[in-house]
């Protein structure tokens, strides 16, 4: 922090204003914090604050089989366990920060290990997709949480389109000469901090060069565990309907809710495939609100559940859209009900 210049300084200090009403919900209000959005949008306090505000919510790159992994979870799932991942390393480096007193600004050091990682598993659609969503989401929510990231033993980085320069300059891309991708991690981990198997001296108690107690390497998962085994049954209760594919390919379910806090809850699975869905409401002074913005649910591998509470009364929306397949219609089983307001909200 002494290190900033007097017009960082200033810029740091209209951001904290600026953001003065988010302070109550954010796990850490340090300056070391709030710095990190500044230097991911290059000072602009009215981009870093518009970045703050828009906040939603990396995964070792290992002998992992990406295939396997994508075809026993869905997407959701994936992206829920990474968001947990992320969330708990940013704990544990507060804490480590405060036990220790230092006040530092913690950052990743992150290395992705392509040995075999085949262009098979690599070029699997699911696989790249999630890839890109979460690389997506880490920038647009965990600025300046990465100090260096380490891609060895290839050349590629599996569905990674970064957007910030910032990050984009902290990667350091090698193939196989172990020495010299030795050398560089040494440069920025202490040797006692660094498996064997990467170039340090840690080892695990059974002298195990690569630390799998402490480093998950991954494997093959196995097939019992695949979401196709046990596709979702459909209930006596839900309705059916049968969705064109392409243009027009889309049902809207309205809803009028008269209570105030009413609880919007909805169960449905598909054959056929994944399906679009999203939730919205009808306001006459905003027009329409997107309460669940539409993305693709894989309920064709597991049965969708969830839930809204509708804070206002008025007309909400329920969309099923298969506007995106081409040639592929859906059979939708649903169920859909509007609930009470939970006594006492």
């Amino acid at each position: 922090m002494d290190q900033l210049d007097e017009e960082s300084k200033r810029a740091l200090t209209e951001f904290e204003e600026r953001v003065q009403d988010c302070a109550c919900k954010l796990l850490d209000t340090r300056d070391e914090f709030y710095l990190k959005w500044l230097v991911a949008r290059s000072y602009n306090v009215a981009e870093a604050e518009k970045m703050l505000r828009a906040v939603i919510y990396i995964s070792a790159q290992g002998n992992m089989d990406l295939r396997g992994i994508f075809q026993s979870i869905t997407k959701k799932d994936f992206m829920r366990f990474q968001a947990y991942t992320t969330e708990r390393i940013n704990k544990e480096m507060r804490e480590e920060s405060l036990r220790t007193g230092t006040n530092k600004n913690c950052q990743v050091v992150f290395i992705g290990d392509m040995t075999g990682l085949s262009m098979r598993q690599m070029t699997y659609k699911p696989v790249m997709d999630a890839g890109s969503e979460q690389t997506k989401v880490y920038e647009s929510n965990y600025p300046e949480n990465i100090r260096r990231m380490f891609i060895i033993n290839g050349n590629v980085v599996t569905g990674m389109k970064l957007r910030s320069q910032t990050t984009l300059d902290k990667i350091r891309i090698f193939g196989y000469d172990k020495e010299e991708w030795t050398a560089a991690l040494l440069e920025e981990i202490e040797a006692d901090n660094l498996p064997l198997h990467y170039g340090g001296t840690m080892v695990d108690p059974d002298g195990d060069p690569k630390c799998p107690s402490k480093f998950n390497m991954g494997g093959e998962v196995p097939y019992s565990y695949y979401l196709s085994n046990s596709a979702p049954v459909p209930k006596d209760y839900m309705e059916t309907i049968n969705i064109i594919a392409g243009a027009g390919g889309f049902k809207k379910l309205k809803y009028k809710i008269d209570v105030a806090n009413s609880i919007l809850r909805w169960e449905f699975m598909t054959e056929g495939g994944d399906i679009g869905f999203k939730v919205y409401y009808k306001s006459a002074e905003e027009g329409i609100v997107d309460l669940v913005p539409l993305s693709r649910i894989e309920s064709h591998l597991i049965t969708e559940e969830g839930q809204y509470i509708c804070e206002d009364p008025g007309k909400y929306v329920v969309v099923f859209d298969n506007t995106f397949s081409i040639l592929r219609p859906k059979k939708v089983r649903y169920y859909v009900a509007v609930d009470p307001p939970v006594p006492g909200s």
